[in-house]
């Protein structure tokens, strides 16, 4: 891992609120918002956003952990702004706190745990689990 990040660092990113972000289910739309799937995967990316610029060649970012609270529901064509927030920093351990904002609204909220890990490592990993499962 580079050298270079802090606790307090900030990513951003921007969303437009489309039709299929909306809570489905096996192509069945629940109601017309923004869903919590969409939410998370926006959280990791602004969480990720904060840890690309350190990895070095031969290593990779891996997700651990996502906790999230969904607070309020956002139709299509609305914009949101995802922002991650370096709040802890041990070895390779990195964790975000993360804010979904709506206008002047938080419509969600959370936290993303990632690890930077050698690539060789992980993909032993994943041979690995192929023949567990």
């Amino acid at each position: 891992m580079k050298p270079g990040m802090e606790v307090g660092q900030k990513a951003t990113i921007s969303v437009s609120v489309t039709p299929d972000m909306y809570a489905q289910f096996e192509g069945n739309v629940v109601h017309p918002a923004y869903s919590t799937v969409s939410m998370v995967y926006h959280m990791e990316w602004a969480a990720r956003q904060i840890i690309l610029p350190y990895i070095e060649e031969g290593e990779e970012g891996i997700g651990a952990a996502v906790t999230v609270k969904h607070l309020s529901p956002t139709p299509a064509g609305e914009e949101l702004a995802v922002t991650a927030t370096l709040t802890e920093l041990v070895a390779n351990k990195i964790v975000c706190a993360l804010q979904v904002i709506h206008g002047d609204h938080v419509v969600g909220k959370g936290e993303v745990t990632q690890f930077i890990l050698p690539r060789k490592d992980l993909d032993e990993k994943i041979e690995q689990a192929k023949t567990v499962f």
